[in-house]
């Protein structure tokens, strides 16, 4: 698995390519950002890539990609990505509007973060974060509403460091309990895909709870027949 990565898992270049591919995957959700930061975090599990520029008198010495740095160059792209999203969505005017409000999807979901956020409930950003397309949802629905950037960012910062700190983790203790081979990293990748799964549901889940109250004083308050 390793080999097929060659030359930039072993090379300071692969934070810039983490870093690149999270930051635009809020506007290309196709992006494979978090398989690319498993496979980084499987490369330092294995112990065998070189960083480069890292020789001594007897040639290159052995390294590993910094786990720390993987999770700080993702943790910080993810939350460039979101305040970019964000922007661009409160500045967007009645096109973007527009387009929201065809969208249910998006207008439900900058509904029920408005609420969460000026409840003090953001943990919907951090959950969002790892749902399918939910980090583009939320930091444009937060935009798009307005909502102050003191209330988004904090949540953004806590949901890129849980996403990047998961997936890192994911990726170097799943090279390290089932080895650096296209099993291992599989097995990573579909952890990250059922978390993501997870959040979906925990995103849909609040707004279909929310329904089931809304009609029960419908039925309470029907008028009574003597």
């Amino acid at each position: 698995m390793l080999e097929s990565m060659g030359a930039l898992t072993g090379s300071p270049w692969i934070y810039a390519v983490v870093a690149l591919s999270v930051l635009l995957d809020v506007f290309l959700p196709m992006l494979p950002s978090g398989v690319l930061v498993i496979t980084a975090a499987t490369a330092a599990a294995a112990g065998t890539t070189t960083v480069a520029g890292a020789a001594g008198s007897a040639g290159e010495v052995p390294q590993v990609p910094s786990l720390l740095a993987l999770i700080l160059s993702a943790a910080t792209a993810s939350v460039l990505g979101d305040l970019v999203a964000y922007r661009l969505a409160w500045r967007g005017g009645d096109r973007l509007d527009r387009a929201i409000a065809r969208s249910r999807r998006l207008t439900t979901a900058q509904e029920r973060l408005g609420a969460a956020l000026g409840r003090g409930g953001g943990i919907l950003v951090v959950i969002a974060r790892f749902a399918p397309a939910g980090r583009s949802v939320v930091s444009l629905g937060a935009g798009a509403a307005h909502r102050k950037v003191k209330e988004f960012l904090p949540w953004s910062a806590l949901a890129g460091v849980a996403w990047a700190g998961y997936s890192v983790g994911l990726g170097y203790f799943g090279g390290q309990w089932l080895g650096t081979t296209w099993l291992g990293t599989a097995v990573s990748v579909l952890a990250l895909f059922v978390a993501g799964a997870l959040a979906a549901y925990l995103m849909r889940r609040p707004a279909a709870a929310a329904a089931t109250p809304a009609t029960a004083p419908a039925a309470t308050s029907a008028p009574k027949t003597s």
